[in-house]
This record gives structure tokens, sequence and C-alpha cells, in this order.
């Protein structure tokens, strides 16, 4: 069985790893690191791209980009896995305390990222996600129909607080999402989840973009299908939580 690389073992870890999963974006991939190592110049940083077994130049086009961004690491899936667990693998072999993630078709601005970052991090410690919410979205009316709906029910269901979780730009404590059980999808639900374990969220308003190249890898009704069995399966978990309220050493 295949095994996530360790985290990169030279010297002193980032604070932030900022983490990207792609599948097909050879178009965006290399904008999207250049912009991403121009919005986080300056700090303590590392750019972890996950390309998902893409059947394009993707991973050539950023492996090419490592002399020019010595900060951009390249992680391959050897077989399609999906986005969730690109992020997963992505965040397993990170070196920061604070992930941020974002989306690879370039629609999320990395401009947001630091800001995230900066609320995270000057937040107390039971603050473990500050997620973005997306203003005048960029995307055709049906998807902003259908998301706005699955949103609200959602929202009511599972109680999170959160208006907007499929916005991909996040920054979140990397000792917190390990902590949370794993399935395909979860980045969907980490508020949810988040509360489930006992630490608090927060939420900022956040640019969003159009897709200047490649095209959506979900359809509505994809997304739906699968929507529906992962809130019964997070309501679900939420059932089964016990929360000792803290814990004392005696």
């Amino acid at each position: 069985m295949a095994k996530t690389p360790a985290a990169r073992n030279t010297g002193k870890p980032p604070q932030i790893s900022v983490v990207v999963p792609v599948f097909d974006e050879e178009g965006a991939a290399p904008a999207l690191a250049r912009e991403i190592a121009a919005a986080f110049k300056g700090r303590d940083y590392e750019i972890v791209f996950v390309d998902d077994a893409s059947r394009d130049g993707t991973r050539a086009a950023l492996k090419a980009l490592q002399a020019e961004i010595p900060q951009l690491r390249v992680l391959a899936h050897r077989k399609n896995s999906g986005q969730s667990r690109a992020i997963r693998t992505g965040i397993l072999g990170a070196r920061g305390e604070v992930i941020v993630t974002l989306d690879g078709d370039g629609q999320n601005d990395p401009a947001d990222g630091p800001g995230l970052a900066d609320m995270l991090l000057a937040g107390p410690p039971e603050l473990a996600l500050v997620g973005g919410e997306r203003v005048k979205r960029q995307d055709s009316q049906a998807k902003r129909i259908a998301s706005k709906v699955g949103n609200g029910v959602r929202k009511r269901l599972l109680k999170d607080s959160c208006n907007d979780t499929g916005c991909g730009l996040k920054a979140f404590r990397r000792e917190a999402f390990l902590r949370l059980p794993y399935f395909d999808h979860i980045h969907r639900y980490l508020p949810a989840l988040m509360h489930r374990e006992g630490y608090e969220t927060a939420f900022r308003a956040v640019n969003h973009r159009h897709r200047q190249t490649g095209q959506s890898k979900y359809t509505n009704l994809g997304r739906l299908w699968a929507s529906l069995s992962d809130l019964l399966g997070v309501m679900w978990l939420q059932s089964r939580a016990r929360d000792p309220v803290g814990v004392d050493e005696v």
C-alpha cells in the first residue's frame, strides 16, 4: 500500500503550509502557484500542491516552477482519489502548524489567504478554523442556486454556523484537522466536525473569481447525490459524539 510522504525534514518547519489539490489544471496551476508565492511573500510558509493523478501536464508544469519558487513542493497521487483525499495527503505531508487550503482552479483569490491565517493565529487556542465566505460568486446561476439551497439545508441540520462550507479557502490548525474522522468529501464539513471535537470556528468574506482555464470536475446532480449521504453520515457522527468538556492531569 502506498504511503503518504512524511513531512519533509529540512530544519525548522514553516509556520504556514498552503495546500492546493489539483487535477487536470495545467492551465491554472502555474499562475496560481506564483500568486500564492506573491501573497505570502515575507512570511514563513511553504506551498504543497497535490497532483491527483492528472492526465495532462499539471505535474510537469509545477515541477518546472520549483527553481523559481523554492517554497513549492509537489506531491503526486498514483491513482485519482478525489479532492478530499488530495487535501488530506497535502496536510499529512505539510510541515506547518497552520494549514491554508484553496481550490486549484484559480477561483479562490490567494490574496485572501494571509488574512485568514492571521485571524486564526490572533484567536484563542480553541479557534481551530477560519473559513472563507465567497462574496459576488462568479459561477453560473444554476450553481449559485444549488449552493444556496445546499448550504441552507446543511446549516440548519448540522447547526455549524457556516454560510458557505463549499468555499475551498480556509485556514485551520493542522493538529485539529488530524483529530477529525476522515471520509470522502470531508472538506465540505470541516466546521461541523470541528465543533464536534469542541473547537470554535469563525468566518470571513473572501473574493471569488471566474474560472479562466479548464472545466469544473463537479455537476449539480453529482454533488447533490453525494451531499445527501454525506449529510446523513455527519449527522450520525454528531449524534455519537461525547464531549468530556476538558481534560485535567491529576
